[in-house]
């Protein structure tokens, strides 16, 4: 796949091998999440991700979430934040409200007619 990229559409193989890297990465965090009741912590515990340039190339749901307080953390804080981010997500939630959507179906249809134009 490289070898074409390469030939076909001169991409270079950093640039290839770096955007791969992060799709991949992306597409493990989205398997953490998958319904409303679900949470989560990833660690993204490499010092590329502190860079604008690797974290602009993550889905805005991800990057959304990455706050620069959380950045170049030490271990000791680190578990001091996801501890804290664990008992704040384990508090029960209401099981009525799975299920419902925030948004109606008008809301819906009038975004959707936004973004197709």
């Amino acid at each position: 796949r490289l070898e074409y990229l390469r030939e076909t559409f001169q991409i270079k193989e950093n640039d290839f091998l770096a955007f791969d890297a992060v799709r991949q990465a992306a597409q493990c965090v989205g398997r953490v999440i998958r319904s409303k009741a679900d949470y989560g912590l990833m660690i993204f515990a490499d010092k590329r991700y502190q860079r604008h340039d690797k974290r602009d190339k993550l889905p805005g749901w991800i990057n959304a979430q990455l706050k620069d307080a959380h950045l170049n953390l030490s271990t000791d804080m680190l578990i001091h934040v996801a501890r804290e981010f664990m008992r704040n997500m384990a508090q029960p939630y209401d099981q009525g409200e799975v299920g419902k959507s925030l948004l109606t179906e008008e809301a819906v249809n009038a975004m959707a007619a936004v973004y197709t134009g």
